[in-house]
């Protein structure tokens, strides 16, 4: 009796004539993430990954949690394969599902025979293994309205699968099937769980990093790099470029008035990214902005912001409210990290009065003060890149 993982397809199945292209990404996406753990093998059929150990010793509780953070998969278990007979059905069923069966009082079958050269129909199936597991375990009753466990059987070409239902997946579709972007990374809340949504609309993500020594600390960089590798077991590996901030801002505190210093120096974020995507293949940039939520985020603040790039901007989070917000960091596991008291460039020479509804012409008047191309230049001769990867 072999133990496998089955992963199931769901918006990838609407795709048309494009979905083998997506189910072949969604393959070694999957490949990638699980490659650590062992070999296995892969196969697709009727919208399902069949995912099979190609060693007795691999982790199978590790490579079933992994499965459940790749984007593209709808729902996901764990199954036995067994010969496409009756009677070794029934054993594998009271032997594997044992440990779910003894911890219930109610359950049912449910058959699903895609091979119809099996004897047995699927009503067939279900009423006979109900009844012999009812013999297996007596502590046991059906009840087919509100079940404590669904004992699934699945009659396909290459064998019989047990398994007693499954879990919801990260959903989605396949990171890389919507190009490349940029996020725009701080160490705030809100800019990780934004990558985390976009990579689950299929971008492949990139990370672009402002910081400003002596202003912000090497703790600061740690601190997002941690944010980065949260997000790897989602998003995959991803390339951070680490911006050298301090200049750009100093400069705007000398020379800019100070009602303007945080959408001009959000404008010179986005000049860079859009310097740093265009070099780097990007086509999009993603920010964590939400509308309102601070000074900068205002509609006339982040339409000025905008104007410097020709890229799209996605703001996966702007209609959402912190709670909301928070609720999705603490499921991907970056709430914790997030709330860390280590300042970022964002917060360095904070104006006690941010303006709130700047007008275009007035911010490019202001910056007519800097050497502004000078100061992208020199910014992005700087700067570094970090590879975060898989662990």
């Amino acid at each position: 009796m072999k133990e496998i993982l089955l992963l199931k397809e769901g918006e990838i199945a609407l795709k048309g004539q494009n979905r083998s292209s997506f189910e072949d990404l969604l393959i070694k996406n999957a490949k990638r993430r699980l490659r650590a753990l062992g070999p296995f093998s892969y196969f697709k059929a009727q919208s399902t990954i069949y995912v099979t150990p190609e060693d007795d010793g691999i982790d199978m509780d590790e490579a079933f949690e992994v499965a459940g953070r790749v984007f593209g998969v709808a729902a996901y278990c764990r199954a036995c394969v067994v010969e496409k007979d009756y009677g070794a059905i029934c054993e594998a069923a009271r032997e594997y599902l044992a440990p779910a069966l003894r911890a219930v009082k109610t359950f049912k079958v449910e058959a699903k025979r895609s091979d119809k050269s099996f004897p047995m129909r699927s009503p067939e199936i279900c009423r006979e293994l109900g009844g012999f597991l009812l013999e297996s375990f007596p502590h046991l009753r059906v009840d087919v309205q509100n079940p404590d466990v669904v004992v699934i059987a699945e009659i396909r070409e290459r064998g019989a699968y047990l398994h007693a239902g499954q879990l919801p997946g990260a959903g989605g579709i396949p990171v890389g099937s919507s190009g490349r972007a940029g996020l725009l990374i701080s160490g705030g809340i809100d800019s990780p769980v934004a990558g985390y949504m976009m990579a689950k609309r299929g971008l492949e993500l990139s990370a672009i990093h402002f910081e400003s020594p002596p202003y912000t600390s090497e703790r600061a960089r740690e601190k997002v790099m941690a944010l980065l590798q949260k997000l790897v077991p989602y998003c995959g590996r991803i390339k951070c470029y680490v911006v050298p901030f301090t200049k750009i801002q100093e400069e705007i505190r000398k020379n800019c008035p100070e009602d303007l210093f945080t959408i001009i120096m959000r404008r010179y974020m986005m000049r860079l990214s859009d310097r740093i995507a265009k070099e780097g293949g990007l086509s999009a940039l993603v920010t964590g902005e939400s509308l309102g939520q601070v000074a900068s985020q205002t509609m006339l603040a982040m339409a000025c912001t905008g104007a410097v790039t020709d890229l799209p901007i996605f703001r996966p989070v702007i209609g959402m409210d912190k709670n909301e917000i928070v609720a999705i960091a603490r499921k991907i596991d970056t709430f914790e990290t997030s709330i860390l008291p280590y300042e970022d460039c964002c917060t360095v020479f904070t104006p006690r009065h941010p303006r709130t509804r700047p007008k275009l012409e007035m911010v490019e008047q202001a910056e007519q003060a800097l050497q502004g191309g000078a100061l992208v230049e020199e910014a992005f001769a700087a700067t570094e890149t970090v590879w975060i990867r898989e662990l």
